[in-house]
């Protein structure tokens, strides 16, 4: 299907009686930068015009425009548009309405919610929600905090709730959870630390009566590790059968990892989780069998891809 083809069917997808279900979609955008070097971080001047990566603004709205693409593929195989996108590693507000305002997607009713964390990299989590489906009743970050109380240089948890057309309500908690650099054993206490919180603000909301909760991201670990039974019984792990299938969102030394995840309320009626692989940001695998996800770069040679992630899908009954 070609990219008319694409936007035509999306457009009109879009326009069609809306479903009972809740589309919910999760994507790793991996370094999705503007390309102006307006930060400290060595980051975003690594994605500049003069940084070591060649990052210019025609390659940035490549990267958005093909973005739109996936998102709008996304729904025309899915049978609707997603009603709320989950992203992660976005460095700024400003790169999410380029996204909205300069692509096929300015077409469509999606508003942002966004707030800066204090990861030292300068990437963030970020919500996008259609609001004829979605009424946005308050929003927040959730700081991650080590043992001596003080915030974590990380990621924070993107916490929104959402009253759906029909009248219910849902929180959805958007993740990115610290990486495994430095070392598994080294890094594991910091993932802790993120599931414990991602625990405490699951219960406070079921403690305030809040039964519908989505949480979704890249936990950076698999569905494998006994880490997430801290979120039993009030979150469910929705990627086990997929792990279970060796089925992956990541392609790492040839072989598919599942971290990108989603855990719901044991109350909330859902589809099973889907992997997209969408076809158009697929490529051979050259060094092992069959195909991977197409990055923007590899290493220092530009691609014109979107991310070394696959997203995820989920229905919301």
């Amino acid at each position: 299907m070609n990219v008319l083809a694409i936007i035509g069917a999306s457009l009109l997808l879009a326009l069609s009686p809306p479903s009972d279900s809740l589309r919910v979609m999760f994507w790793n955008l991996e370094n999705f930068f503007d390309y102006k070097n307006d930060s400290l971080s060595t980051s975003d001047q690594e994605f500049s015009a003069r940084g070591d990566r060649r990052w210019t603004k025609k390659r940035f709205q490549t990267k958005c425009n093909t973005i739109a693409k996936g998102i709008l593929w996304a729904g025309s195989q899915e049978g609707g548009l997603p009603d709320a996108i989950g992203l992660a590693e976005v460095e700024n507000a400003f790169a999410l309405r380029c996204l909205l305002q300069q692509t096929a997607l300015r077409k469509l009713d999606y508003q942002i919610v966004h707030f800066e964390s204090p990861d030292p990299r300068g990437i963030d989590v970020a919500l996008l929600y259609r609001r004829s489906r979605l009424k946005l009743l308050d929003a927040r970050p959730c700081h991650l905090f080590g043992p001596d109380s003080a915030i974590m240089a990380t990621r924070d948890i993107l916490l929104a709730r959402f009253q759906r057309a029909e009248g219910q309500e849902i929180a959805l908690l958007v993740n990115h959870h610290p990486s495994k650099y430095g070392g598994l054993l080294e890094s594991e206490p910091r993932r802790r630390v993120a599931v414990e919180r991602l625990r405490f603000l699951a219960d406070s909301l079921k403690a305030l009566g809040g039964q519908d909760l989505v949480a979704m991201g890249d936990f950076n670990d698999t569905p494998a590790n006994p880490v997430y039974e801290l979120l039993e019984p009030t979150l469910h792990n929705l990627a086990t059968p997929l792990h279970q299938k060796s089925e992956g969102t990541i392609k790492y030394d040839g072989a598919w990892e599942l971290i990108d995840l989603f855990f719901v309320s044991d109350e909330l009626e859902t589809s099973a989780m889907k992997i997209l692989r969408i076809p158009f940001l697929m490529t051979k695998d050259g060094s092992h069998a069959g195909t991977k996800p197409l990055r923007t770069y590899s290493g220092p040679r530009y691609l014109g891809g979107v991310s070394d992630h696959c997203p995820i899908w989920l229905n919301v009954k």
